[in-house]
């Protein structure tokens, strides 16, 4: 009896103790401990997303991959494998499980390392959140008493959550959102029971239970959650066996990027590096840009067809490398003749996929064709016809060798080459082109990108060639230099000599005999017909009768960043170098009625919790705007930059922005009306008659463009639009070498942009150019550019400025006190 009252009053003393020593380490440490308030406003570390206009992804860029979650997206399924793989009874305990605890600590006091564990869900967020991961008996005190204190500021749910958007999972994925999409491509809702205790069995080792760095271990571990999870009566007996048996099926997936636009997001990646600095990796921004989702696909299509198209012109260049047999020297038999192996499997897996080509091994080869296999391991096969027999292959940019008599002459066993499926039909031979290219369209009364391509392969190159090359734009800046001669009083029935030309110029380094494509010559010529026909010696006895400074001065008055331009009349022939984004911006001021639009990106910047931090207000075309404000077409009809405070009543209807219902700024008239109407009635002819004649496939009256070839030829372009819409496409090799002597831009360039905008321009109506006020059409003599006498029958209309209709007739007479002739003028308007 003695003994047993000792031994509760020892009892009762070590109790004392005991509560004396924790109260006296919780006022030690209590001072020292974070505020837990602020997990109310934690700012995960999220990566920057981009996204189109309406939505789509094309781009995430952060060092750690995280999607966080509230507590109901959570599925119960997963919400349950993780409470039997970590915490069970963590809707009842307070935050701390103290038979599991006292376990813990009593390891950690007798053998001074860390033992069975004892941490709650919320002892781990305490952790993870505030703590280091240092074993200590100080840090386990500190996760206790925040766990205690957790526990009363937040609801389990709130705690649940935040440990569910914050654990390492191994492979940069932070949070099991992220997890989900790195292992399965899927969301955590998508996943099946066995998946979720798969993620569930992760946290205890990130490294080692992982389904990719261990698949062995991650099952065991998986099994392991699942036997618990039908122990506790989380499911049945018929669930767990079919979850026991489910294979393990994960791969490695990057972010779910849903559409490619890689060029653009690289683009919008730097401009935000510039706004916000090295946090955009982590705070979560959210960026939406101009880009049409649909347009963008369509570039991406288009590009790569016209690009694969053009290669195939020139021939089959072999393949990108043979990797070594390791089969016996001797015969093989039947049965492993097509084998691939391991070895070869494991050299695909490294090639990436380029503008959707797959890499492919050949292994079989035969008089039918060949068999493939591809990263995967599956095995396909490749006919005769799909690819093999036109592999002529490549001698030089000019000529091709003979055709191929059978599959052998044009692959072997160990070849590594490329293969697509066009339109998921049979598998074709393919290559990855050697020439480059870019494709940018933009929105002309705004500037707003609607889609850029910035070559064929982000994986291949990261060089944005629709924004960083620097290429001679030929004849496609041609409409440019007609522009500045019809604003200084040439007409479109002008007539300029086109006839040799020899020119002794110092900075064109001596003698300079410029010819036409073709080497002809036509005599005098109709500036239209000139321009039409793309004729170079037309354009330089032009320039030089207007002087290049004048030429210049009005390229710098459109926005051209004349600095580098030649000061010779090279300048002609677009000797200068320009961007295809800087072309684009141009060729936007002839589809929007002469005013200068800014290209841009960016629509709208918000934060991780969706705050607007930035929408863009783009200058933009008000057409009553110059009306209201009393502009004069008939002079030189510059619209000044304008207050948008100031914009009149009927300019409010162009957009709005949202932020104080202001309107949007007015873009600046930079192009007089009258002669932008001239310059697109000469540049729609180019598509009805001039080299531009491809493009009347797309059956429209209301579209207008220029080709554009350098010298060798080394660039080809096309440039053309209507009112919603204005495209450039590029094409030539990054190493400044030749396209073939018989590609130009009508040829090359072209087709990708036909092809473009024929899903562009797709369900929009045409619409007529609108004949501004003092514009007059008269009746000429083809030959001479004057008036036309009432009986002559090769006459045709030509529009002119009011100011400068011809006075004289082509027979030489001119009719008294008259500009002109009364009966010949077509009031049309």
């Amino acid at each position: 009896m003695k003994f047993l009252r000792w031994l509760l009053r020892l009892t009762l003393l070590g109790s004392l103790a005991a509560v004396w020593l924790l109260a006296g380490v919780y006022l030690y440490l209590s001072p020292k401990l974070p505020d837990v308030e602020t997990l109310r406003d934690v700012q995960l570390q999220t990566p920057m997303r981009v996204y189109t206009a309406s939505g789509d992804l094309i781009g995430q860029f952060g060092e750690q991959k995280r999607n966080p979650l509230d507590y109901s997206e959570i599925p119960d399924t997963f919400v349950k494998a993780l409470l039997a793989a970590e915490d069970d009874g963590f809707f009842r305990h307070s935050g701390i499980d103290l038979m599991g605890l006292g376990r813990a600590v009593s390891e950690l006091m007798l053998t001074g390392a860390k033992g069975s564990g004892g941490s709650t869900l919320t002892m781990q967020v305490a952790r993870n959140y505030f703590l280091s991961l240092d074993r200590t008996f100080t840090r386990k005190f500190n996760e206790i008493l925040l766990a205690i204190e957790i526990e009363r500021r937040l609801s389990k749910q709130e705690i649940f959550e935040l440990y569910v958007n914050r654990v390492f999972l191994g492979h940069r994925a932070y949070g099991f959102e992220a997890a989900a999409q790195t292992y399965y491509g899927k969301s955590l809702q998508e996943l099946s029971l066995a998946q979720h205790a798969m993620l569930a069995g992760i946290p205890k080792a990130p490294s080692r239970n992982n389904p990719l760095s261990s698949p062995d271990n991650a099952r065991e571990r998986r099994d392991w959650i699942l036997g618990r999870m039908h122990l506790l009566g989380y499911v049945d007996e018929m669930a767990y066996q079919a979850a026991l048996v489910e294979p393990v099926e994960v791969r490695h997936h990057g972010a779910r990027i849903t559409l490619d636009a890689q060029h653009a997001a690289e683009m919008v990646r730097r401009e935000m590096l510039e706004r916000y600095g090295i946090g955009i990796y982590n705070d979560g921004y959210q960026v939406y840009t101009t880009l049409d989702s649909r347009l963008q696909s369509a570039a991406q299509s288009s590009l790569e067809t016209g690009l694969i198209t053009y290669d195939q012109r020139h021939g089959y260049r072999g393949p990108e490398q043979r990797l070594a047999d390791p089969r016996p020297l001797t015969q093989p038999s039947e049965a492993t003749a097509s084998v691939a192996p391991p070895a070869w499997l494991a050299t695909l897996a490294e090639i990436p996929v380029v503008g959707g080509l797959t890499p492919a091994v050949i292994t079989r080869v035969d008089d039918a064709g060949a068999r493939f296999v591809i990263a995967d391991g599956s095995e396909h096969e490749l006919l005769w016809e799909n690819g093999l027999r036109q592999a002529n292959p490549y001698l030089n940019e000019n000529a091709r060798g003979r055709a191929p008599g059978s599959p052998a002459d044009v692959v072997t066993r160990g070849d590594v080459v490329r293969v697509n499926r066009p339109q998921g039909e049979a598998w074709h031979l393919a290559q990855i082109p050697a020439a480059q290219a870019a494709l940018i369209a933009l929105k002309p009364d705004n500037g707003a990108i609607l889609s850029l391509v910035g070559g064929f392969g982000f994986e291949q190159s990261k060089f944005n060639r629709a924004t960083q090359a620097q290429r001679q734009p030929g004849s496609n800046f041609k409409p440019f230099i007609y522009s500045a001669a019809l604003a200084a009083g040439y007409t479109p029935a002008s007539i300029i000599n086109d006839a040799p030309i020899v020119l002794e110029d110092t900075s064109l380094e001596g003698i300079w005999r410029p010819e036409n494509d073709g080497g002809k010559f036509y005599g005098p010529t109709r500036l239209r017909w000139a321009l039409t026909q793309s004729r170079n010696l037309v354009s330089i006895r032009l320039l030089q009768q207007m002087g290049v400074g004048t030429v210049i001065d009005y390229a710098q008055q459109l926005g051209f960043d004349t600095a580098d331009f030649p000061r010779n009349l090279s300048l002609a022939l677009g000797t200068q170098s320009m961007s295809p984004l800087n072309v684009a911006r141009g060729y936007a001021i002839l589809a929007n009625g002469g005013y200068a639009v800014e290209p841009h990106i960016i629509s709208r910047i918000e934060d991780s919790d969706g705050n607007l931090l930035f929408e863009a207000r783009p200058a933009t075309v008000c057409r009553d705007c110059a009306a209201d404000s009393g502009d004069d077409t008939a002079g030189n009809g510059l619209q000044r930059r304008g207050d948008a405070a100031a914009l009149p009543t009927s300019a409010r209807g162009i957009a709005d922005s949202g932020v104080g219902a202001q309107p949007l700024p007015p873009a600046p008239r930079v192009m007089e009306e009258r002669v932008n109407f001239l310059i697109n009635d000469i540049l729609q002819d180019v598509i009805k008659a001039g080299t531009g004649r491809r493009a009347l496939v797309l059956k429209r009256g209301d579209i207008a463009g220029k080709t554009g070839t350098t010298n060798g030829p080394m660039d080809a372009w096309f440039s053309g639009y209507n009112r919603d819409v204005v495209a450039t496409s590029w094409v030539g090799f990054d190493g400044y070498t030749p396209l073939g002597r018989r590609e130009f831009g009508g040829t090359a360039a072209l087709p990708i942009w036909i092809s473009f905008m024929r899903e562009a321009l797709r369900d929009r109506p045409e619409q007529s150019l609108p004949i501004p006020n003092g514009i007059t059409s008269v009746r000429i003599d083809p030959e001479t550019g004057l008036l036309a006498g009432s009986a002559q029958e090769n006459a045709l209309f030509e529009y002119f400025r009011a100011e400068n209709v011809p006075t004289d007739y082509a027979d030489g007479t001119l009719t008294p006190g008259k500009t002109g002739t009364d009966d010949l003028i077509n009031d049309i308007f």
